[in-house]
């Protein structure tokens, strides 16, 4: 028998959404054959497939059920989906349904709002503060439809920048431009474009730009917060148990997803257990409205586009931030026939591959 004809099924390409009842046990489909998917209905017999038992565990309030069946961790989607098509799955942008969705071209501080509180933000026009040297934006917060995470764009001029304090929380940045160092909680690493860094909770850090240039950055704080504490002492509480701090772009580290492919920056092999940062790359192309299970903001390094949700879109640009809300329907389009290069945060999750 072949390896196609071992293989089981492929029920749907995209995972089940489902919301389990906590302690209830199920049987998932593992053949891809049951008229009642995600679950069994007894259509394996015969087969070499068996169900798989799943109990519902306390914590577990909304889960993807894998409908392709290949996925490595059933019986949850694993985005081995999206492998399974050599293109990414697509959607006509000149369709009907698309030419009928009214474009945003006015924003409201920097932010041209989408359906549900999806946004695209130009960064350059969101209000800025300063202390001395350091400058910092608040890009994505609670207070612009944020429920998870924030994001904070910060620019620091030559010398050393004030101590940057959010508290117990996470925090993970993406250099943009600029080169120095960072100090965090008493260690020290070197800082360039295109270097995503990570801080643990409790700890403090400054910046010393050492370049002629702006160094500038992305902080994304999880979970989150409304301004950074920038009048505080520098702590001397590292944590040496996850002493890698800094990751930088590596092409040959790329994971495919389809004709897509991405990264994985700062994740949990640095020690990050709930927020995931990811550098990608978009063809030009646009991809079909789909769906994550948490918060996703994207900073767009290169490439222009339009965002897409139900019924309104925004062109996006080198520079912007989209904010994606978790379940937001969404559409990211790459306009540009060089491809758009993006930096993702997601929160909570670990793979940004999943979506449904």
């Amino acid at each position: 028998m072949s390896d196609e004809q071992n293989a089981p099924r492929i029920a749907r390409f995209k995972p089940f959404y489902f919301k389990p009842v906590p302690g209830k046990t199920y049987l998932w489909c593992a053949c891809g054959r049951s008229a009642s998917q995600p679950f069994c209905d007894g259509s394996h017999k015969g087969t070499q497939y068996q169900p798989l038992k799943y109990t519902a565990a306390a914590g577990e309030k909304e889960i993807l059920l894998c409908g392709c069946k290949h996925s490595q961790m059933p019986p949850f989607c694993d985005g081995s989906h999206n492998n399974l098509r050599t293109v990414y799955e697509l959607d006509d942008p000149d369709s009907e349904s698309n030419r009928n969705k009214i474009q945003v071209h006015h924003h409201q501080d920097g932010r041209f709002e989408l359906n549900g509180s999806c946004y695209v933000s130009r960064v350059s026009q969101v209000g800025s503060h300063e202390v001395g040297n350091l400058l910092w934006r608040p890009v994505v917060t609670s207070e612009t439809g944020a429920t998870y995470q924030s994001m904070f764009a910060i620019e620091v001029r030559a010398g050393l920048s004030p101590v940057v304090a959010f508290g117990d929380v996470e925090v993970v940045l993406f250099v943009t431009a600029g080169t120095g160092e960072i100090d965090i909680s008493g260690r020290r690493f070197p800082l360039q474009a295109n270097t995503g860094v990570y801080v643990r909770r409790g700890e403090t850090f400054r910046m010393d730009n050492a370049g002629p240039e702006t160094l500038r950055a992305f902080a994304s704080v999880c979970p989150q917060r409304l301004a950074p504490t920038l009048d505080g002492p520098m702590l001397a509480n590292f944590d040496a148990s996850e002493p890698r701090r800094t990751v930088a772009v590596d092409t040959d580290k790329n994971q495919r997803m389809g004709d897509r492919a991405f990264q994985l920056l700062v994740d949990k092999q640095i020690g990050s257990r709930a927020v995931t940062q990811f550098i990608g790359t978009i063809p030009c192309s646009k991809a079909a409205l789909h769906r994550h299970l948490y918060d996703e903001a994207l900073i767009v390094l290169s490439g222009s586009g339009m965002m897409w949700t139900e019924d309104l879109k925004a062109t996006v640009h080198a520079g912007d931030v989209v904010f994606l809300p978790s379940k937001q329907v969404h559409s990211l389009q790459c306009t540009d026939a060089g491809g758009m290069h993006i930096v993702g945060v997601i929160y909570p999750g670990g793979n940004p591959n999943i979506n449904f």
